[in-house]
């Protein structure tokens, strides 16, 4: 009877030991993860066609195939350039027309009447409390493609950036400020963390312990403290009108990346972009070097 009990627990022992690790394999965290991507597929097309319904302003494009330079422009003035969900519809189709800008060298993103964007606009915001997931899905595929634009983009910040506005300006290569304009990411003061990708860029921007000072505190910078802390690249130096900073906006951005061939300027943006995005360096170098072999 001994001799039974102890070979029905062998075969059961190896019986275990066989299929054990096939349920694991099963139960990996990249299985868990891959099954919770299938199910939660995030169809944008879907998520557009919503947001279309939330009207109120618009984003204007102006491209110049003499200079190169486009500008994009929040336009919702009565509530200082916040966002609808039109106009981040608009916005998404904006940086598709600039994604196939052939002439193109650089990218001017800026509000109307001298503010930059106060974040979402309240109105949609309320409107919209059951659809955040899908709002911010939708402005993480927009200012994602905004950031890896074949152009050289600065966000000209002037009068009010707060809040998703601050978040709108990281999507940009450069931030530019006029002297009387303050930035701030007060999202925190709201009962709220950053919904259009912040914290992904600014961790990458300025690292972390800049960045969780910055959520955190939620502390409205003057244009001096932000170019302190690493957030903006340039200041100017005096008070002009809102067109005239535009104008210095554009000398600044011709005369120091965008005074090349508008095709050389677009494929070394794309190698950053590339090398940026993929951290293998064999695989950036081989690209990098397909890219030299077609102007050698």
């Amino acid at each position: 009877m001994t001799s039974i009990i102890k070979a029905l627990f062998i075969t059961m022992a190896n019986f275990v030991l066989k299929v054990l690790p096939k349920v694991m394999n099963f139960l990996t965290p990249k299985f868990l993860m891959r099954e919770f991507s299938s199910c939660c597929q995030i169809d944008l097309g879907v998520i557009r066609n919503e947001l279309e319904k939330f009207e109120g302003g618009a984003v204007d494009l102006e491209m110049d195939d003499q200079t190169g330079i486009a500008v994009m422009t929040l336009n919702n003035p009565r509530k200082l350039n916040s966002m609808t969900g039109f106009m981040m519809v608009e916005m998404a189709n904006r940086v598709t027309q600039l994604e196939s800008w052939s002439n193109g060298k650089g990218l001017i993103l800026m509000g109307v009447g001298g503010n930059f964007c106060s974040g979402g606009d309240l109105t949609f915001v309320r409107k919209a409390l059951h659809y955040g997931a899908e709002m911010a899905a939708f402005q993480h595929d927009t200012l994602t493609r905004l950031l890896n634009l074949p152009l050289i983009s600065v966000a000209l910040l002037q009068g009010h950036t707060l809040g998703g506005g601050a978040e709108l300006s990281t999507a940009c290569d450069f931030r530019v400020m006029s002297p009387s304009a303050k930035v701030g990411f007060v999202q925190i003061k709201m009962g709220l963390t950053t919904g259009w990708g912040a914290t992904t860029r600014l961790v990458h921007m300025l690292g972390r312990q800049k960045t969780i000072s910055l959520l955190s505190s939620a502390k409205v910078l003057t244009a001096e403290e932000a170019q302190t802390e690493g957030l903006v690249d340039h200041v100017f130096s005096y008070s002009l009108t809102p067109d005239e900073e535009l104008g210095e906006c554009k000398k600044w951005l011709l005369s120091n990346y965008c005074k090349h061939d508008a095709d050389l300027i677009q494929n070394v943006k794309h190698l950053v972009v590339y090398s940026d995005i993929n951290r293998d360096m064999k695989v950036s170098l081989n690209y990098e070097r397909q890219v030299f072999g077609r102007y050698w």
